[in-house]
């Protein structure tokens, strides 16, 4: 098992070139051990070519990518390193969710009761005797992350492995994810779901048109902005309230919605202000930072490949 804060994931000048669009550009970064790694981006921002490229399967125009300082190619026994989800799982339909295990497990020289073991931690032992064709878009997701974790990986890829989970089900997500990190392994992990991030991740790379926008621990990416404070107010006498507030060195700005957006400020200075001025207020609100709101921030205008 790899040591807390080991780089398993090395990615350096990664780049990808179809054509005449390059889908990741000069791409570096890193998966440390006993953290998730959120892999943040637009549609089109080369997060799938990425992953696709650290596992094998797409060759690079220039640049590396390695886990445990190896290329995955170059791997022994890669299942028994990485453990992979990059689609819903896929099966053959008449086959059971343990056959299927089971036939992977003899393909890589596992155990068959690996099989069951790693049911039990999905949470699929009560139905693993069912057809896969049987099983809903969650039960299918699911099955993927049991076969993903049949060699007993010390790293885990994933993406968008909340697809078609219930609240519950994003919940046994995250736990599951969290405690794998827990116990020193490595986990890149891509999603839409930036709410989900904020509590699953440890850290966060963000790419927008194949370029790294911002990396690191998701404290620090929100804290760059969080410093910032941030107050939405609303007022039948915006334009008295904004000269009041500039009278105070403070910065305002009308939003299109009507309200006003003050920096620099907590909500009880504004409502100060606003008090002196004699203005009448109808909303008051200090706005924290969020993912969301940092993600559209870095990616603005920057969506999609080249």
């Amino acid at each position: 098992m790899s040591r807390p804060n080991h780089a398993e994931i090395s990615v350096e000048h990664l780049t990808k070139q179809y054509s005449k669009v390059r889908a990741v550009d000069d791409l570096s970064f890193t998966v440390h051990a006993g953290r998730v790694t959120g892999f943040l981006g637009p549609n089109g921002a080369g997060k799938t070519t990425a992953l696709r490229m650290i596992l094998g399967l797409v060759t690079p125009t220039s640049g590396t990518a390695t886990i445990g300082g190896v290329r995955y190619a170059d791997l022994p026994d890669p299942i028994r390193h990485v453990g992979a989800i990059l689609e819903a799982s896929s099966a053959h339909r008449g086959r059971t969710a343990r056959n299927h295990l089971r036939v992977i497990c003899r393909a890589s020289g596992l155990p068959d009761r690996r099989a069951d073991e790693v049911l039990e931690m999905v949470g699929l032992h009560t139905v693993g005797g069912r057809k896969f064709k049987g099983y809903s878009l969650g039960m299918k997701q699911r099955l993927g992350i049991a076969a993903a974790m049949l060699g007993d990986p010390r790293v885990l890829i994933l993406d968008e492995p909340t697809n078609g989970l219930d609240p519950e089900g994003i919940r046994w997500m995250r736990d599951l994810l969290k405690a794998f990190a827990a116990e020193g392994r490595a986990v890149l992990v891509s999603s839409h779901l930036l709410g989900e991030m904020q509590q699953l991740a440890d850290d966060v790379v963000i790419i927008a048109a194949g370029r790294l926008i911002r990396q690191g621990p998701v404290s620090d990416v929100l804290g760059e902005t969080a410093g910032v404070a941030k107050v939405r107010v609303r007022t039948p006498q915006p334009e008295q309230l904004s000269a009041a507030l500039r009278d105070a060195q403070l910065e305002v700005s009308a939003q299109a919605d009507g309200s006003l957006q003050v920096l620099g400020a907590e909500p009880a200075k504004v409502g100060n202000v606003a008090f002196t001025a004699g203005v009448e207020l109808h909303e008051l609100i200090g706005e924290a930072a969020d993912l969301e709101r940092v993600f559209l921030e870095l990616t603005a205008g920057k969506a999609g490949a080249r």
